[in-house]
């Protein structure tokens, strides 16, 4: 009995896009399998429920449609932690594909165990991270579970293909104006990211009808809004005194942004198998989130503590953007992390204009900032200036053994 035929019923990460309306089709008559559809709104901004009209077309049984609001299960569980790390992929990356993946594998896993499924499907190509980002993320749930790679099987090996493919077995799918295959694009509640056509080419830049959140730096408004974040245990949870959810938070970081025009990213980054790639990314919530979080630690950690963290940092983005979310050594720095925002509350004022975020105060209730120590003016015997002297030479005295040494 071949592989194939073992397969009776898969479950699909399902948007009702060019890969995966295709991938559905590939299944039923490659596989000949049943099709289980998952679709999720991560906060993507557009409406999903179309999704459930095309499965329909396509054959999917009502009953084997999962259309669900994740919303805030995304951005509290996956999104605000990573934000208590400040993680940063390469120095720029606020790995916001990378951080949603680990919840779609959740859910194929659940579905796939509750509806009898044999394996899980994704529409991942053989090129990218995301195929190693949810199979990682299933085999940690589900250890034998059987996954269907499309892109690693199929000899639709272009955007055209595709194209010709959906028009062989009359898929309907939306074409740019003028034609020609749409750019790889992903989105969720913390960005949107672009690939494909021209941003191929390394030296090319697009123009500005490339960006969805956005408003171009130049044509932002040309008075700077002040804005103020309050934090309890490391998360946002208002915003101007007016509390949210943290999905709620977070889209309402993302108008602010995108009004002012912050958070758009070019960037060439190194793929966990191996290729450079080059994409366009707007995270304008997130990149207002990342100035304020740290802003807020900067009074409340102690120095090395903070010091750690941003030591282990890159190591945390590189687990996540690799798609080591579920991994034991992931979930250890987590701890850590999170056990370091225990005091991490207060409030930052923040300044925005045409592109960039400035910090304007912080002040918080477990601050460690100690005036009378930091003070210029009379501190009243609060520190003694004489006993650096003893802690200088002390930290020097390797120095000079050194120095001695090589005058030699």
């Amino acid at each position: 009995m071949s592989a194939k035929s073992q397969i009776k019923k898969v479950v699909l990460a399902y948007s009702g896009g060019l890969d995966t309306s295709i991938i559905l089709k590939w299944l039923q008559t490659e596989y000949g399998a049943e099709v289980v559809t998952f679709t999720a709104d991560l906060g993507q901004g557009e409406e999903i429920e179309p999704a459930r009209a095309k499965a329909l077309a396509a054959g999917v049984k009502p009953e084997n449609i999962f259309i669900e609001d994740v919303r805030e299960e995304f951005v509290r569980d996956f999104v605000f932690p990573m934000f208590r790390a400040n993680a940063l992929y390469e120095g720029e990356y606020l790995l916001g594909t990378s951080i949603a993946r680990p919840l779609i594998a959740k859910r194929l896993v659940e579905i796939a165990r509750a509806t009898g499924c044999d394996a899980i499907s994704h529409g991942a190509t053989g090129k990218g991270n995301d195929q190693v980002r949810f199979e990682l993320g299933a085999y940690a749930l589900w250890p034998e579970v059987k996954v269907i790679a499309p892109w690693r099987e199929w000899d639709l090996n272009s955007r055209e293909s595709l194209l010709a493919y959906a028009a062989k077995h009359e898929i309907p799918i939306a074409k740019k104006p003028g034609g020609g295959s749409p750019y790889s694009m992903d989105a969720n509640a913390l960005h949107i990211s672009y690939e494909g056509g021209g941003l191929e080419d390394p030296w090319w830049s697009p123009d500005d009808s490339i960006w969805r959140w956005t408003k171009n730096p130049e044509d932002a408004p040309n008075e700077a809004e002040e804005i103020t974040i309050e934090f309890e245990r490391g998360d946002a949870v208002a915003i101007n005194g007016d509390r949210g959810t943290p999905f709620q938070i977070l889209d309402r970081l993302n108008a602010l942004g995108g009004r002012h025009g912050i958070g758009r990213l070019d960037l060439v980054e190194n793929r966990y198998v191996g290729i450079k790639s080059r994409g366009c990314y707007e995270t304008p919530g997130g990149s207002i989130l990342l100035k304020a979080h740290r802003a807020i630690e900067s009074l409340c950690l102690d120095r090395e503590q903070a010091h750690l963290k941003d030591e282990l940092m890159p190591k945390y983005a590189s687990l996540i953007y690799n798609g080591y979310w579920w991994s034991p050594e992931r979930r250890m720095l987590q701890a850590l992390i999170d056990d370091s925002q225990t005091r991490v509350n207060g409030e930052v004022r923040l300044k925005l204009y045409k592109g960039a975020v400035y910090n304007l105060g912080r002040r918080s209730k477990d601050s460690l900032f100690d005036a009378t120590l930091s003070t210029f003016e009379d501190d009243r015997g609060a520190y003694n200036q004489k006993d650096a002297e003893g802690f200088i030479r002390l930290n020097g005295l390797r120095l000079r053994t050194g120095a001695k040494r090589d005058a030699r």
